[in-house]
């Protein structure tokens, strides 16, 4: 993968969905809101606005 903003995001996105897991026993609010914020980020451009609030968000550099 390159070095750019978005892809950083991404696997960032991607390491967190991993290292928490899904708990098979209930449906976590914040797994949800990770796997759509990861589906977001999928469908905008390079030079959306939307990368840098996720990058914010999830405090990527």
């Amino acid at each position: 993968m390159g070095d750019s903003l978005k892809d950083r995001v991404r696997q960032k996105l991607q390491r967190q969905l991993v290292e928490d897991g899904p708990d098979p026993e209930q449906d976590d609010a914040r797994i949800i809101s990770v796997s759509d914020d990861l589906e977001a980020l999928e469908m905008v451009q390079a030079d959306d606005p939307l990368i840098e609030e996720l990058a914010q968000r999830y405090l990527v550099f």
